[in-house]
């Protein structure tokens, strides 16, 4: 077939420069127009432009925006996410637009302000049009319709009840949407605001969004401003929150609940427990348990972190106890220590009070508290003098002395009675047993913003926590006689032991068993010698092949295995990751994603509006930053957002999520990750990029685990043979070559 040559003057096809963008623009009853933008040329320039080719006048009065759902204004600050293909719409102004809107929703006709309104509460997720909606006091005139416009409707509402409602319902979600930019300062509502909102959380109980809308605002009231929080806990009680629980609607169930947290981590002190006690009255855990986490439906993130939240708050009331010292002189804390001796011993009669009865009295009172396991047996008050775990030891002794008699009496009694030293001193052991526990659940330390990790079986008792201990001191005392401890050297033992009865608990709570009874089941099948067994098996990998020969080979092999889990960690950059924006204001579901490129020099990022079901594309992420820029990764405290001032930075668990990319003199990229796999995958990938070592655990896991198997399908065909520690001996060289036969 012929072939055709192109002509020598004919132009080969260049890309375009960075700097152009090509794009379609709208304009209502127009065909669309296609144009280049260039992105150096001033974005006022544009628009006169674009103006001019329809010849509109007055082109400051005009914007662009982007034609998707997100309707977002187009502003030089913003400029640089516009993409080829992108389709943008000509519109009125931000200013212009916002001053329109200001009309229409003070309009006299009911269908004009409730479109208005519509309109308003879609605009105002832009924080361009709240800039300039908020400029013209539109928070006033919001607030003031709350305040007032309901009793202007009143008559209307019985006949017009519909449109009564979704005008409501868009006015509270115009300004919600207002309020979440942090623009306005929540201390500026007055007394009539709030109780309007929190009387809609009994009116409009029927009325899903208005209800939600309500419980939103009281939440970010309650936890941005001291002042609001008291005004907001005069106005709603517990009372009033609880019917909401009881629904079949899960996120109004999440923001009841997260109004219950607000208000309770917001509470001064002395009013923490009065509100817990106020919780308890109204049977919250029994309500929980049974219409949510025993509800015929799964729980989602959110309500699992308000979950989380809730169990939070709740274990950091021991904290006061927790951090209280006895004093050996405080004669009712003494007869704390005294009921546990009655308990345990049960004397029948009681010395005279002569002088040597007394003498007998301590003789025996003495002997006792070293049966009950104390380290002082003169004043065992002094055991309980250090903190933590202070009184609450103390505490839950008497709980499991009195609501576990026999079980107590038993191991008591079991102890003192041993002449073997294998003893486990009950005291002792319930003052490890009690800062263990306040460990794994962390009492006193801020809830997480990111985690969801709650317990069930915490929401099965009024008093979880003392029946927590109660279930642990029998699984202490348990392991304590399988593992033959002395009570000799106590430390040296307490270590051992308490370090197989953490790992015997941590593995329970790992099953997220949904009763206690479960929890306790769960425990039985972890006996000291199921754990060794499991140790056993997670030590095959680093034991087994110790020889000279096999870490040779280990040698031989890890480059590759390290070459691999690199490829799979940049694979999982290319794939991506959805991240959560944390918000002080209001703890809500804005997301961000974030991937690297198939080839590996590019990583895409851009907002989201909702949570991906999948990889977002490429090209649906706004912003971009070459590797090669990439000057560091930073991570935990290093991080430029973990160093600014909020409560963030107080929070462990947040820490050890964070990371950030530097690049530029001082641009920055700041990532909090969903968990801790993906913060190892991906400060693992990005120091990959960068040319640096792996370190993460997730790494040192991998290549354990990797290199074990590795090795074991190299040796399949060495089983049961056994591998010398030296290379066998090479022979001497035969007599003769008689055997060598010549193929020539």
């Amino acid at each position: 077939c012929p072939v055709v040559l192109a002509p020598r003057n004919s132009s080969v096809a260049m890309p375009p420069p960075a700097d152009i963008v090509k794009v379609a623009i709208e304009w209502p009853g127009a065909f669309p127009k296609l144009m280049e933008i260039d992105q150096k040329k001033p974005l006022s320039s544009i628009i006169k432009e674009v103006c001019d080719g329809w010849s509109l006048a007055n082109h400051d009065q005009f914007a662009l925006q982007h034609a998707d759902s997100s309707n977002f204004y187009i502003t030089e600050k913003n400029r640089n996410e516009i993409k080829n293909g992108a389709i943008l719409r000509l519109t009125t102004s931000p200013a212009q637009n916002a001053q329109q809107l200001h009309e229409r929703i003070q309009s006299s006709s009911m269908d004009a302000k409730l479109e208005a309104l519509k309109d308003l509460a879609n605009y105002s997720r832009d924080v361009t049009f709240a800039q300039e909606f908020i400029n013209l006091d539109g928070i006033s005139l919001l607030t003031q319709m709350v305040e007032s416009g309901t009793e202007r409707y009143q008559k209307l509402q019985k006949i017009m009840k519909p449109c009564f409602g979704d005008m409501l319902s868009f006015t509270l979600t115009a300004f919600v949407e207002l309020m979440d930019h942090g623009i306005v300062s929540w201390d500026t509502f007055s007394v009539a605001f709030i109780k309007k909102i929190a009387s809609y959380v009994n009116k409009f109980a029927s009325d899903i969004s208005i209800l939600q809308r309500s419980l939103a605002i009281l939440e970010s009231m309650v936890l941005n401003s001291h002042d609001l929080y008291q005004k907001v806990a005069q106005e709603i009680t517990i009372g009033q929150l609880i019917p909401h629980l009881q629904g079949t609607d899960q996120e109004i169930q999440t923001y009841t609940i997260a109004v219950i947290n607000a208000l309770f981590l917001k509470a001064p002190d002395d009013k923490r427990q009065e509100m817990a006690n106020i919780l308890a009255q109204k049977q919250l855990r029994s309500i929980i348990l049974t219409h949510v986490i025993r509800a015929q439906r799964a729980i989602n993130n959110e309500m699992a972190h308000q979950l989380y939240v809730l169990q939070v708050l709740t274990f950091n009331l021991l904290e006061d106890r927790m951090m209280t010292k006895m004093d050996p002189q405080d004669q009712a804390q003494r007869d704390i220590i005294f009921e546990l001796r009655r308990i345990a011993f049960d004397a029948e009669s009681e010395p005279n009070n002569s002088s040597g009865s007394m003498e007998k009295r301590k003789s025996m009172y003495t002997r006792d508290y070293k049966k009950l396991g104390f380290i002082n047996h003169v004043n065992p008050a002094m055991d309980f003098t250090q903190t933590p775990p202070g009184m609450l030891a103390l505490d839950n002794m008497l709980y499991f002395a009195k609501h576990h008699q026999d079980a107590y009496i038993r191991i008591v009694l079991e102890n003192s009675s041993r002449e073997d030293k294998h003893e486990c001193p009950f005291g002792r052991s319930s003052i490890e047993l009690t800062k263990m526990l306040c460990e794994i659940l962390k009492v006193g330390e801020l809830p997480s913003e990111t985690c969801n990790d709650f317990h069930p079986m915490f929401f099965t008792h009024d008093r979880s926590f003392e029946e927590f201990f109660c279930i642990c001191i029998q699984l202490l005392n348990k392991t304590w006689k399988e593992m033959r401890a002395t009570s000799e050297d106590f430390n040296k033992a307490r270590k051992r032991v308490m370090q197989v009865v953490k790992e015997q608990i941590m593995r329970a709570l790992t099953t997220k068993p949904s009763s206690l009874d479960q929890f306790k089941s769960k425990l039985q099948n972890l006996s000291y010698t199921e754990i060794l067994k499991i140790r056993q098996s997670e030590r095959m990998n680093q034991e087994d092949f110790q020889s000279r020969p096999i870490l040779e080979l280990k040698e031989k092999i890890q480059p590759e295995i390290l070459e691999l889990i690199k490829q799979q960690r940049l694979n999982r950059l290319v794939e991506g990751t959805c991240f959560r924006k944390l918000n002080s204001r209001r703890r809500q579901d804005k997301f961000w994603y974030c991937r690297l490129s198939p080839n590996h020099k590019v990583l895409h990022y851009g907002d989201l509006e909702e949570s991906p079901q999948g990889e977002v594309p490429h090209d649906s992420l706004q912003d971009k930053l070459p590797v090669a820029d990439i000057k560091a990764v930073v991570t935990g405290k290093d991080c430029p957002h973990m160093k600014e001032k909020g409560a963030l930075k107080q929070n462990k668990e947040v820490l050890e999520l964070a990371f950030s990319i530097l690049y530029d003199s001082s641009g920055q990229l700041n990532f909090i990750a969903p968990d801790k796999h993906e913060y190892c995958v991906w400060t693992d990938g990005l120091n990959a990029l960068l040319g640096k070592d792996m370190l993460s655990d997730l790494t040192r896991n991998d290549l354990d685990t990797l290199l074990s198997m590795e090795i074991k399908l190299r040796l399949l065909d060495l089983e049961n043979i056994q591998i010398p520690d030296a290379p066998p001996p090479i022979p001497k060289e035969p007599s003769n070559y008689d055997f060598v036969y010549d193929c020539n």
